[in-house]
C-alpha cells in the first residue's frame, strides 16, 4: 500500500524468524523488545505477510493502549482491512464488526481479549501485545486467560501465535527458556540515536532525614525545574490504582506485614489492619514495629493530591491529569493524550494509563512517585508487577532524539525489583524472581 515501512535489520530478523518458525516448528514466539524497539512495525509486517497468503490476523492490545495513536498506525497501513473492537462500542457496533469479519470483508481484528473470538475462517496469525498485562485475564464468567486460549485457537487453526513485551510475564519467559516458545530479542530502540533512559533512584528515607517532607525528592525537584526551563515535557507516574492501602514507616521504609503470610496488611477503615490471605487482624499501631518511629501512616496519596502539590511547587507549569476521573467521559482519554502530544502541557500526571505504549518524543523526564505501592500489595506477583510498571514507565522517557532521564522515588531502594528496573535488566530480574518462586 501507500504506507510501507522499511524495517531495520534487527526487526527484519525477527520477522524472518517468525515466518520460518511457522513453516517448521510451529511454536509460539515471544518477542522480547525493549521499550521503543518498534514492536508495532514488526507486528504490521507479520500481518501484511499473512494477508499476502490470504490469511487473517487477530491482534490483542490491552484496552488502555487502544488509543487513537496506535489505531491510526494500523489504519494508515491496512485501511479498510481492519475492524476494531473496544469497550466503548455499543452492542450494535460490535455486532457490525463481527459481521464484517464473518463475511470476509476484513482481514485484521484488533481489540482487547474478546477479539480473540473473531469469526475468521482462515486465521493465520494471533498477536498478543504487552502479553504480561493483567487485563488478559477475564474476571467474569467464563474465566480464562487470553494467552492460553490464544494458544489453543492457534493450534486448532494452524495459525502462528506471537507474544510481545518489554517485560514478559514470568510464565512466558520460563517457557521461552525451556524451549516451548521461540525467544526473539529486540535489544535496541528503533529511532536512530534514541537510547534507553538514565535511571536514578531517590531514597525517600534519606529525604525524610534531611527534613524534606515534600512529595518530590531533591533530585526530581531539580530535574523538573530544569525541564520546565528548557521547555521540555515531563511525566509523573503514580502506580496508585487498584492497590490496597497498606501502612508503612517513612523512617525505615518497612511496611507492616502479616507474621504468618509475609504479605502486607491492608488498612480497613481508619484503624484496623487485616491480612487478605489468612484473616489475621490487629489494630493500627502508633509506632513502627520495626524501628519505633512515630512516622507510620497509610499510603494513600492520589493523583489529585499530586496535582495540587505540583501546582503549588511549579505555579507556571501547564499540568494535565489523567486518571479514572478525568477520563470518565467518552473520548476523555484521547483528548488528554492528544493535548499532551501537541505540547499543550508541560507535565502529565497520572496512573498506569499514562505509561501504556504511548510515544511522546518531547518527554525527557519521567518521575515515578511511589514505586512502593505495588511492592506492598498482598499478592505473590507484587515484585513482578513492580518491575514491569517501573520498566514500562521509564520507557516513556527519551524516545525521540533527546536523551531521557528517570527518577524512581522509593522507601525500599535495595529491593531487587527496583534495582533491576533501574538497570532495565529483565534477565537479572527474572533470575532472582524465579529463584525466589522456586523456594516458595
Amino acid at each position: 500500500g501507500a504506507y510501507t515501512l522499511t524495517l531495520n535489520a534487527m526487526q527484519q530478523k525477527v520477522v524472518d524468524a517468525v515466518i520460518e518458525n511457522a513453516r517448521t516448528e510451529k511454536k509460539p514466539c515471544l518477542i522480547h523488545g525493549v521499550t521503543g524497539s518498534g514492536k508495532t512495525e514488526v507486528y504490521m509486517e507479520l500481518i501484511a505477510e499473512a494477508a499476502d497468503r490470504g490469511k487473517q490476523s487477530i491482534v490483542l492490545i490491552p484496552e488502555i493502549a487502544l488509543t487513537y495513536q496506535t489505531v491510526m498506525r494500523f489504519y494508515r497501513r491496512f485501511g479498510d482491512q481492519i475492524a476494531i473492537l473496544n469497550s466503548r462500542l455499543s452492542a450494535g457496533e460490535r455486532y457490525d464488526q463481527w459481521e464484517r469479519a464473518a463475511r470476509g470483508e476484513v482481514s485484521v481484528m484488533i481489540g482487547p481479549r474478546s477479539a480473540l473470538f473473531a469469526p475468521f475462517s482462515n486465521l493465520g496469525l494471533i498477536l498478543i501485545d504487552e502479553e504480561h498485562e493483567g487485563a488478559y485475564k477475564s474476571e467474569t464468567m467464563p474465566r480464562y486467560h487470553a494467552r492460553e486460549v490464544a494458544a489453543e485457537r492457534a493450534r486448532l487453526s494452524g495459525a502462528s501465535l506471537v507474544l510481545g513485551s518489554a517485560t514478559p510475564s514470568l510464565e512466558s519467559y520460563l517457557r521461552a527458556q525451556n524451549g516451548e516458545y521461540v525467544l526473539l530479542p529486540l535489544h535496541h530502540r528503533a529511532v536512530a540515536g534514541s537510547i534507553l533512559p538514565k535511571v536514578q533512584i531517590a531514597d525517600m528515607r534519606a529525604e525524610m532525614q534531611v527534613g524534606n517532607k515534600s512529595v518530590f525528592s531533591r533530585t526530581l525537584d531539580a530535574m523538573l525545574t530544569e525541564r520546565l526551563a528548557r521547555g521540555e515535557q515531563a511525566m509523573l507516574f503514580m502506580n496508585r490504582r487498584g492497590y490496597s492501602n497498606f501502612v508503612s514507616c517513612r523512617s525505615c521504609g518497612k511496611a507492616v506485614t502479616c507474621p504468618h503470610c509475609d504479605v502486607s496488611l491492608t488498612l480497613h477503615g481508619k484503624n484496623r489492619l487485616v491480612c487478605h490471605y489468612c484473616g489475621y487482624t490487629i489494630p493500627l499501631m502508633k509506632q513502627c514495629p520495626s524501628c519505633g518511629s512515630p512516622y507510620i501512616a497509610g499510603f494513600g496519596a492520589g493523583t489529585q493530591k499530586m496535582e495540587e502539590f505540583t501546582k503549588i511547587r511549579f505555579p507556571d507549569a501547564r499540568i494535565l491529569r489523567m486518571d479514572a476521573d478525568t477520563t470518565a467521559k467518552k473520548g476523555g482519554h484521547e483528548a488528554i493524550l492528544e493535548a499532551f502530544a501537541n505540547r499543550e502541557a508541560d507535565i502529565l500526571i497520572g496512573t498506569q494509563m499514562i505509561v501504556k505504549g504511548h510515544d511522546f518524543p518531547g518527554v525527557t523526564l519521567v518521575g515515578i512517585l511511589a514505586a512502593d505501592l505495588s511492592l506492598n500489595t498482598p499478592d505473590y506477583r507484587s515484585a513482578e508487577r513492580t518491575f514491569q510498571l517501573l520498566t514500562q514507565a521509564a520507557g516513556r522517557a527519551g524516545r525521540g532524539n533527546k536523551p531521557g532521564e528517570v527518577v524512581i522515588q522509593t522507601y525500599d531502594p535495595e529491593h531487587y525489583s527496583i534495582e533491576t528496573a533501574k538497570a532495565q535488566d529483565y534477565d537479572a530480574f527474572y533470575e532472582q524472581e524465579i529463584a525466589y518462586r522456586k523456594l516458595g
